[in-house]
């Protein structure tokens, strides 16, 4: 029935080798968005935006983000620096105005969570069947299981066909992690 459609089963009761399977939705998912962010952060996010806009033009230069950056305990390199105004400098101004500014930091946020989720994949993938240093497959057949064992509400088949693309009943490392993100 279509009882349950959208409701996530609590995951505290999922093993921790399989944690990585609670984040996954449909395939193709979302990209960034300021939805990322907690009120709390878009507020500090605009606390440090306007104490590092130095000269009060409403835009952040490079030298302006890198001061505002290692205030923020990180320590971007130049090409850092760089790549992360062209990703967002969507006028092409060279700066970075207050909402190309919460993109940047959605996409550091999204960085630093998506480390962590590398070692909660690798941590399924192992427990699967794979191994340790990401070698190996896992059975399609078993991974279905353990999705349904747990009442996963993700189409495990759709993300299947989309990574087992030569329909061999094994993903290897990549083609999981691929699934997983």
């Amino acid at each position: 029935g279509k009882a349950g459609v959208g409701h996530h089963p609590p995951f505290s009761r999922l093993p921790h080798p399989y944690r990585a399977l609670q984040g996954r939705s449909e395939p193709g998912g979302a990209g960034m968005s300021v939805e990322a962010l907690t009120n709390d952060e878009i507020e500090a996010c605009r606390e440090a935006f306007q104490k590092f806009d130095k000269d009060g033009s409403g835009a952040i230069d490079v030298f302006e983000l890198r001061a505002t950056l290692q205030s923020m305990g990180q320590e971007p390199t130049d090409e850092e620096l760089f790549d992360m105004i062209a990703e967002v400098d969507a006028d092409g101004s060279g700066e970075i105005d207050f909402p190309e500014f919460l993109k940047v930091m959605v996409a550091q946020k999204e960085k630093h969570a998506a480390a962590s989720d590398e070692s909660d994949i690798i941590d399924a993938f192992i427990a699967l069947g794979g191994g340790h240093d990401k070698s190996g497959e896992i059975s399609t057949d078993k991974l279905r299981k353990v999705v349904r064992d747990f009442g996963l509400t993700i189409d495990i088949d759709a993300l299947i066909r989309e990574a087992d693309t030569d329909k061999s009943g094994f993903i290897d490392y990549e083609e999981f992690r691929l699934m997983m993100t």
